[in-house]
């Protein structure tokens, strides 16, 4: 892991202003409440997600939903940006721009820091376990009524 340099946070501060904006928009927070009622993919973990291809269809439609195709929209309109992940209160996948590495990462600092309503970035720079790109990790709460109910996780380019 690397100190993250002062150009890399400017675009890390600049990610996280959006990423908050995001987290308000309808179509997430929808995303986020269907995936609370219905407490994620019935019988789904960390290890059975692993071994799933990337064209499993339980992966297809985290990307290809209303919400992953707006995670793949933004990620391709934000500069710098290389991945976007919609997450629910109990830390699982709801929708992302790209295969996560974990379905379930409510343990994850990210994860932490966000469902407790904070903006949170890593503190340095390092390959992000999802695309192997040395990236800064953010996340800001999915807020309903102001009640955080989960959260969005981006990665920002740090090269």
């Amino acid at each position: 892991a690397d100190p993250i340099a002062h150009d890399v946070q400017a675009r890390v501060d600049k990610a996280k202003k959006k990423l908050v904006e995001w987290a308000g928009n309808p179509l997430v927070i929808a995303a986020v409440k269907e995936s609370n009622a219905k407490g994620g993919i019935a019988g789904m973990n960390n290890a059975k997600w692993q071994e799933l291809s990337d064209n499993d269809p339980a992966v297809m439609a985290a990307q290809s939903s209303p919400a992953g195709k707006q995670c793949r929209k933004w990620e391709g309109e934000e500069k710098g940006v290389n991945k976007v992940t919609i997450f629910d209160e109990k830390g699982n996948m709801v929708a992302s721009s790209t295969k996560t590495l974990l379905y379930n990462a409510a343990n994850r600092p990210a994860i932490v820091g966000a469902l407790k309503g904070e903006v949170w970035q890593s503190p340095d720079a390092k390959p992000d376990p999802s695309t192997q790109k040395k990236s800064v990790n953010i996340s800001a709460p999915v807020k309903d009524g102001g009640k955080v109910i989960g959260l969005m996780n981006a990665a920002v380019d740090a090269e």
